[in-house]
């Protein structure tokens, strides 16, 4: 994996040139995204052939007078309690998609958790330190990048804590 890495054709978004500003090794991906699909991250895991666990949706969060990035693998729910305890506030929603869409520059489906226009804080699930590559949206629909967890945690300044839930878990 090189710094700067562009494959397949897919050009430069805000977030590849955060990675290329940082000097950060990282891959581009790209599939032709399915507008009917029921999950953008599993989609992409699919047809990218990448594990599910190593997908990572971005969601905004609402912490009432401002924003924040959340990442959770795609196979998994967001627990917004924790999120909440996370970040050291009461109470946490999902961010309406209009605000999600102009704070961050992306559209949903295709926001990255790189490149915002403003920045927020954020949180990543614990499950990403264990993992050799992470995969997260490019700031398009069908483009992904892959690249160190920890270089996304740095880069992202994300506090790291257990915010997953997963269907066969009970949230507490």
């Amino acid at each position: 994996m090189a710094g700067g890495s562009r494959k397949n054709g897919h050009g430069a978004t805000p977030a590849t040139h955060a990675l290329d500003a940082a000097g950060v090794a990282y891959r581009t991906m790209g599939y032709r995204h399915d507008a009917s699909a029921a999950s953008y991250g599993l989609e992409a895991a699919e047809k990218l052939g990448v594990p599910p666990e190593a997908v990572f949706k971005t969601l905004m969060v609402s912490l009432g007078n401002r924003l924040a990035v959340a990442m959770v693998p795609v196979e998994a729910m967001l627990d917004l309690k924790k999120v909440a305890s996370l970040l050291g506030v009461r109470k946490v929603s999902l961010a309406d998609r209009a605000e999600a869409e102009r704070r961050t520059g992306y559209v949903v489906g295709g926001i990255s958790p790189l490149g915002q226009r403003h920045h927020s804080p954020a949180v990543i699930d614990a499950s990403a330190e264990g993992l050799e590559l992470i995969y997260v949206s490019g700031g398009r629909r069908g483009f992904e990048i892959e690249l160190s967890p920890f270089d996304l945690i740095r880069l992202t300044e994300a506090q790291t804590g257990p915010i997953a839930t997963y269907k066969n878990q009970h949230s507490g």
